[in-house]
């Protein structure tokens, strides 16, 4: 059922991401680009970690709009380098900019975090 409802989503070009402050306890939410591979969704954080990919470092769990569908989810911060981390960077890439080389692809997530969320 949820990977049926994903699967309406896909084309929206925003996820909002809410994680737990770990600090607060409140709800943070976050707008981002978003990419569904395998049932999974990925997204992508470049430079110096911000608070949600910290608050997804100290709880796992999230909650996710995508067009105005509801969704929670375990979030976790994949290995770059990874057979993963490689299809989230395709995926990503292929849905807000076309096809490109393995190389440009790599370049242009050389400095990024992937993170997966497996929907429950």
């Amino acid at each position: 059922m949820v990977g049926e409802e994903l699967q309406n989503v896909v084309s929206q070009k925003f996820i909002h991401v809410t994680t737990t402050g770990r600090k607060s306890r409140m709800p943070r939410t976050v707008e981002l680009w978003f990419a569904v591979r395998n049932g999974r969704v990925y997204l992508s954080h470049e430079g110096s970690e911000t608070d949600w990919v910290k608050n997804i470092r100290h709880s796992d769990r999230v909650s996710f709009e995508i067009g105005g569908k509801s969704f929670t989810g375990r979030a976790r911060i994949l290995e770059n380098g990874s057979e993963e981390a490689w299809g989230a960077e395709v995926a990503l890439y292929e849905k807000y900019y076309g096809k490109a080389s393995k190389e440009i692809i790599e370049d242009w997530f050389s400095l990024s975090k992937l993170i997966a969320v497996e929907p429950s």
